[in-house]
Formats: structure tokens, sequence, C-alpha cells
């Protein structure tokens, strides 16, 4: 249930802002944001240890970042299937995927940001459809931009949570005044009223809406929200910011992971 919100102000110091949280199942193994590719030595973003790709990209010389959700429909055939954590590193370095042979992928969405806008491209086995998103906020969810993908989610369960997060977490972000992130200072100080709703917003991370969640699904695996990433891109401004889950309101555990 990863959940991207975004924000274009075109008009704005800092044009595009991107929130994005990675849920996953916890015993997945994981390292924080680095240089872990040598044939893209430019690139950062965390490493997936089970198929080595990334849940989200960043290219600090191009400005540029995408972050990958899984979607939802037939998945790949299985004696071709290739990993999609891979398709963040294609999208920041070739500026997009519309030119990929995408039948060896299992559904998804891939959030494509830029100083000048961001663009949502998705995927469920038929055909790549592909969105500029609008001034103001958007949510992103594993059914898609604003959750009306032609294929959803099954489970009322799941498509009761992905509801409930993005109505309390919009409404939450678009009545805080908007941050202006630069490259120098803290993260405290650099994302200033959407920290404390990053964090938690006094949600505990079984309820619903909760932005960091943690749920025991009855199988013997525990599945919640494992990091979060904060980006901020200008013309002449890059900044990105991540912290494991749980997160501190006060803005300790972050890392600043690049600015320029």
């Amino acid at each position: 249930m990863c959940t991207a919100f975004v924000s274009v102000e075109p008009g704005a110091a800092v044009p595009v802002l991107l929130l994005s949280v990675r849920d996953e199942y916890l015993g997945r193994a994981w390292l924080p944001p680095d240089h872990h590719w040598p044939d893209r030595p430019g690139l950062l973003g965390g490493l997936d240890l089970a198929a080595g790709g990334t849940w989200l990209a960043v290219d600090p010389a191009r400005r540029t970042a995408a972050c990958l959700l899984n979607g939802f429909g037939p998945p790949a055939p299985a004696g071709t299937r290739l990993t999609r954590g891979q398709l963040p590193l294609t999208a920041v370095t070739e500026g997009g995927i519309g030119h990929l042979d995408l039948t060896p992928y299992d559904p998804f969405h891939l959030v494509l940001v830029r100083p000048d806008g961001a663009r949502v491209a998705s995927w469920g086995g038929g055909r790549l459809e592909q969105h500029d998103l609008p001034t103001g906020l958007s949510v992103v969810l594993n059914d898609g931009v604003e959750g009306p993908a032609a294929d959803r989610t099954a489970s009322e369960r799941i498509s009761a949570l992905m509801a409930a997060r993005a109505a309390h977490f919009r409404a939450r972000f678009g009545a805080a005044p908007r941050p202006r992130p630069t490259g120098a200072g803290p993260t405290a100080r650099a994302w200033g009223d959407w920290l404390p709703i990053v964090a938690d917003d006094g949600l505990a991370p079984d309820e619903d809406a909760a932005l960091v969640q943690r749920r025991d699904f009855g199988d013997g695996r525990i599945w919640g929200s494992s990091s979060i990433s904060l980006l901020a891109l200008g013309p002449d401004l890059l900044r990105y910011d991540f912290a494991a889950a749980p997160v501190a309101a006060d803005g300790s555990g972050w890392r600043r992971v690049a600015t320029d």
C-alpha cells in the first residue's frame, strides 16, 4: 500500500514536492539510499536486496526522481518476469519508460517528477497509460492516481485503508503551509509544518488512515511502512531527505541524502 503525494505549483520557488511512503512486508531486506549501482554511478536510491532494484531513484544531475508503486492486475508470465525495481532507474536515466516492452513486468504505477512537473505511468498488463499531474496536490495509490485505475484491488479492506490514508493526509497537507525547502539546513527546518504530519499526525500505526503503518495480517509476517522520502525539485534545486520508519515529529532520524 505504498502512497505518493505530489504537490505541483509551477509559480512557486520550489515547484515540485514529492512525499513517498514505502509499505512492504518488514522482513524484506533493504539498504538506505546511496550510490548502489556501479553501472549508474550518478544515481541515488534505496536498494531492495531481494531483487537488486529500488522503489525510488534520484538523479541529482538531471534533477529528476521516480518512485514505484505496485499495481493490481494480471501478473507477467512467470518465465519472462523482470523485477519492477529497475524501472525507476531507467526512468530517471532515460526520461521515462514509454519506449520499453513492459510485458515482462507485473502491474505498477511509476511517478516521474522533474522541476517542471510530474507524470504518472500506469501499467496493468494491457497498455501503458500516462498522465501529467495537475497543479495542486495529487495522491497516487496502488489503485492509481486518486484511486480510479482500471485495474483495482478486489479487497474492500485494502481499498478502505488506501482511501482513509489519502483523504486524511490530503486534507492535512493541503491545510498546512506549503514547504519551501532549500539545499541548506536540517530536515525539520526545510520541511516545516509538513514534518510533524509526516511523522504520524497523532495516529496510531494500526489506524486506517495512518501514514506510517504497522499491521499483522495473521500470516506470520508483519506488514508496514519501512521508509519515507521527501524530495523538492526546482530549476536550481534538488533536495532529498530520507528516514526509516517510524519517524520522529521533531525531525530526528532524518538524513539529508542530497542537496543541490
